[in-house]
């Protein structure tokens, strides 16, 4: 635990403490926050409680009084509610307003891990609870320089995996060969294996024309097809480097098995990449010009372009997430439609832009991750897509 860097953002955000709770392993950000091992059991509830300054105060049950020793600071132990309930007034006293991993109106799902009732109990002591999904944000995903570091890296790695998926696919239709997506996905985790790569626990997403209408669509071995003339195809693919601290590089690019794309897909394209673009112009203007910028505004006018062309229907999901170590990480995401989410996109992070529209079988998404730096410049390591990648753009690598 980073207790300096957590206090100097209490101060900033003019809190009095953080609250950490857990019970049976719920609240995996306390276990990051804290570096504790969530894969120890947890059968009793605990309290951690870490104050503006000063040292931290513990509350463990008697039959597992060691599970916070990691953490320096005061331990009190409690065996009943009676004891429980005194022990939380205890730690809390003097503090007014702390924050939780709790999530008014749940507009941070990945935020609202503390039940209502112990958010109940804590309000009963005349403590305001708020939020600390900005403190996640501002501890667990801002970025330092090692990790840009490790994110362009793996990015040069990413992007060439993707060249040689296109050639793979492309080389397999001009020679007769049968190549299906689960078959080029599984080579896609070997070459990530090569590279000292990892995607983590879900593997990249490799789509052939309807499928591809399928934000989320898995190849298997049973419903996996053989690539074919003239498919239209989309490759999401994200890894980070295999390293303490790396942090993760996620693209999605779409392309044509033939030389001229037909006008309809080539229309829906180009229009994700419009609304990519704004997005990306949106935010480094504002912060160019000081502004807060928070991500449902980045999502709203990445939204607004397609729902000009009246689309807006056809863009199933949020705009982007957050990235860190962690592929959707804990930092404001691009979001103005399945959350309303009201985090500032703060300096040295990370996060995707990438409109998707999935309209009569046809599925389009352009992707990039952008990263915004110390004094709030925006970058884009690698390639941008500009044009669908086609058997007449990609050059064969046989």
């Amino acid at each position: 635990m980073n207790l300096k860097k957590i206090q100097s953002a209490l101060t900033k955000l003019d809190l009095d403490g953080w609250l950490f709770y857990d019970f049976h392993n719920r609240d995996h950000i306390a276990y990051r926050v804290l570096g504790l091992d969530f894969n120890k059991p947890c059968s009793r509830r605990w309290f951690c409680f870490v104050p503006r300054a000063g040292k931290p105060i513990k509350l463990v049950h008697a039959i597992e009084p060691r599970v916070l020793d990691s953490v320096s600071g005061k331990k009190i132990v409690y065996r009943g509610n009676v004891e429980l309930h005194g022990g939380l007034r205890e730690m809390l006293s003097g503090a007014g307003k702390v924050a939780m991993q709790y999530s008014p109106n749940a507009s941070v799902p990945t935020n609202s891990l503390v039940d209502a009732g112990t958010v109940e109990l804590v309000r009963a002591l005349g403590v305001e609870v708020v939020s600390s999904a900005e403190l996640v944000a501002r501890i667990y995903s801002t970025l330092d320089a090692h990790g840009f570091a490790l994110h362009a890296q793996a990015g040069n790695k990413v992007q060439g995996i993707k060249d040689e998926a296109f050639a793979l696919i492309f080389n397999a239709i001009r020679k007769g060969k049968k190549l299906d997506e689960f078959s080029l996905q599984q080579h896609i985790l070997k070459r990530f294996a090569q590279e000292n790569l990892t995607s983590g626990l879900s593997a990249p997403i490799v789509a052939a024309n309807d499928h591809a209408a399928d934000p989320h669509f898995e190849p298997t071995s049973e419903n996996s097809r053989v690539f074919k003339k003239n498919d239209r195809i989309l490759l999401d693919i994200w890894a980070k480097v295999n390293a303490p601290g790396a942090i993760y590089y996620d693209i999605t690019w779409c392309g044509y098995a033939g030389a001229n794309p037909p006008a309809a897909y080539v229309k829906q394209f180009d229009l994700a990449m419009r609304a990519r673009d704004e997005a990306i112009d949106f935010v480094r203007k504002a912060l160019a010009e000081g502004k807060t910028v928070r991500g449902w505004e980045v999502d709203k006018a990445c939204r607004d372009v397609i729902a000009a062309e009246g689309l807006e229907q056809y863009f199933l999901h949020r705009t982007g997430h957050s990235i860190d170590t962690s592929v959707h990480g804990d930092g404001a995401n691009i979001d103005s439609l399945e959350t309303q989410d009201d985090r500032a996109i703060l300096p040295n992070t990370c996060f995707s832009i990438e409109p998707g529209i999935y309209k009569n079988g046809i599925g389009v998404r352009t992707e990039v991750s952008v990263c915004v730096d110390g004094k709030k410049r925006v970058t884009i390591f690698g390639d941008v897509q500009r044009e669908l990648v086609t058997m007449q753009t990609q050059k064969s690598n046989s």
